[in-house]
């Protein structure tokens, strides 16, 4: 790129419906304004009704006109992914966006509904079946594109675990549940770009990452523990060392619109160690896009949550 990306350069995306899931704070708040006021209709996927419908008069009042519906999706819970798209089919045939971005970081441990660990139940395996069960409307729609949000975190782990996924029998840390989810979820990418390319698809499965972004992600663990300190480190370094969460938005919104985007693409901020700037395609750790792995973790997630595709 020539020069500096921004949400000004997205395409017209009139006529566009697109799928947010955590849309009504931080990424996803800036993720689905972007979007709506390029004229996409976006639905907000998201656990309460009263923040998203505050969120969504907030988007109103800075997008007049923009076309925003909610539907709830708790991620923890895969009988409420499975009503979601439910839902969802019995009322739309088309699906231009699905953007994966809702997630939870470094909680103490916690489990969901069905029994997994919070963060890979969460950040994974919640988005692995929902993107199974939207995926005959996303393939029936031309130009349709997946966009799965990762994260730097991806690195802090040494590998994922397939045998303890859900850390029933290691001794649980936060941080490395947090690393493993988001690598979780760019192995889970590059091995559903795999299986669409082996099947004919024309779906893009691309991945994004906002860099070290100012907003709420970091506090609901320090509030679960009733962590002062916690809370704190948190309150710096989105004071003194992150970007806005609109800047970090703009890799996801590069994911899911830029014209050169290609099948199995990274998008990252271009500045120092990817942690600030503009949105540019960026690497991972080949980890990440090992074939056997993709394998490996797509079985093991097809048995968890009982939904199979591709």
């Amino acid at each position: 790129m020539s020069r500096k990306w921004t949400a000004a350069d997205m395409p017209s995306l009139a006529g566009k419906l697109a799928v947010v899931t955590g849309a009504n704070s931080g990424l996803g708040y800036d993720t689905a304004l972007e979007l709506a006021r390029r004229g996409a209709e976006v639905v907000l996927a998201c656990r309460s009704r009263d923040k998203t419908e505050a969120a969504m008069r907030e988007m109103r009042a800075a997008a007049p006109g923009a076309k925003l519906e909610f539907m709830a999706l708790d991620l923890a819970d895969l009988a409420s992914v499975r009503g979601f798209a439910d839902a969802f089919k019995a009322r739309r045939k088309r699906l231009d966006l699905l953007c994966n971005n809702a997630g939870v970081m470094a909680l103490p441990l916690t489990r969901t509904r069905d029994g997994f660990e919070m963060q890979i139940g969460t950040n994974h395996l919640g988005h692995f079946a929902l993107t199974g069960l939207l995926l005959d409307r996303l393939q029936s729609t031309p130009g349709a594109r997946i966009v799965n949000v990762a994260s730097m975190a991806h690195r802090w782990t040494r590998g994922l675990d397939l045998d303890d996924l859900n850390f029933e029998r290691r001794r649980y840390n936060k941080w490395d549940a947090y690393g493993k989810s988001k690598l979780a979820n760019l192995v889970f990418t590059f091995e559903l770009d795999r299986r669409l390319k082996k099947a004919g698809g024309k779906v893009l499965a691309v991945a994004a990452h906002p860099g070290y972004s100012a907003t709420n992600l970091g506090f609901a663990g320090p509030a679960m523990e009733k962590s002062v300190l916690g809370k704190l480190f948190i309150e710096v370094g989105n004071a003194l060392l992150a970007q806005p969460a609109a800047m970090g938005a703009l890799p996801t919104l590069y994911a899911a619109t830029a014209d050169d985007m290609q099948c199995g693409d990274y998008v990252g901020p271009d500045g120092w160690r990817q942690m600030r700037g503009h949105p540019k395609k960026v690497g991972c750790r080949s980890l990440a896009r090992d074939p056997e792995l993709g394998t490996r973790l797509w079985g093991l997630s097809q048995t968890l949550t009982g939904v199979r595709y591709l």
